[in-house]
């Protein structure tokens, strides 16, 4: 059986299950097998620009997992930069498939679940959850912060799944509420809520020269009142 130039990439990356940056990967495909080196440093002799064997093959690993060429043998985390990655054994790319799966369907068993609480709602009920929205909408559009109505008790939480009501909805940044996923977190209390997003508000003002936002501060008083108003026990 022919081993081709991918599967010497993967072997090098199935020897650890750390995760690695691709420049590491690369450093450890040099060690594992120094003829590709040798020949990565030979082309990059060749090459007009200044590079060497080493970043030769980083670009090649790169380029190949950014067109899906290692398949499903390896998992990406590019929720750090650089990127990291980790080679999957067969049955743990069973596994992630599995759990693709479900993710894909998330969002329709949220839906469904929220018409099913939705029907449920009071008049004053739905216009607190509609009041959650249009600050969460607000606090985009003056302060340039991506915050989410999140569920404290996760509507998709396997063990004790919340419910669709006010009284579950929190304000979190969008970071923060991809962390928590389906786990069920406690709700802040109205003055945890109220430093919360206060805090986030400051660190913005600090940065939102450099990052070219303006920042308009005068309505966070208004906002706050408002989402006091509808925030519940």
């Amino acid at each position: 059986m022919t081993t081709t130039i991918n599967d010497k990439y993967l072997h090098a990356l199935s020897l650890t299950s750390d995760w690695l940056t691709v420049s590491e990967w690369a450093c450890k495909v040099a060690e594992v097998y120094p003829d590709l080196l040798v020949a990565a440093d030979a082309q990059a002799a060749k090459q007009k620009n200044d590079t060497t064997g080493l970043r030769e093959i980083a670009a090649r690993l790169s380029s190949r997992l950014s067109s899906g060429g290692f398949g499903a043998s390896v998992e990406v985390d590019a929720s750090e930069r650089p990127k990291k990655v980790r080679f999957l054994t067969p049955s743990e790319q069973q596994q992630h498939e599995a759990e693709e799966v479900e993710e894909d369907l998330a969002p329709l068993r949220r839906i469904d679940i929220i018409k099913r609480d939705s029907e449920q709602l009071s008049v004053a009920e739905q216009y607190r959850i509609d009041e959650f929205e249009a600050i969460s909408r607000q606090l985009k559009a003056y302060f340039g912060l991506d915050f989410e109505v999140d569920h404290a008790a996760a509507l998709l939480n396997s063990k004790a799944p919340g419910k669709h009501h006010p009284d579950n909805l929190q304000l979190l940044l969008k970071a923060h509420n991809a962390k928590k996923h389906a786990s069920n977190w406690p709700r802040f209390s109205f003055t945890e809520q109220k430093q919360y997003i206060e805090a986030a508000i400051t660190l913005q003002t600090l940065v939102a020269v450099r990052m070219d936002v303006e920042v308009e501060t005068r309505v966070q008083a208004s906002l706050l009142s408002r989402l006091e108003a509808v925030y519940g026990s």
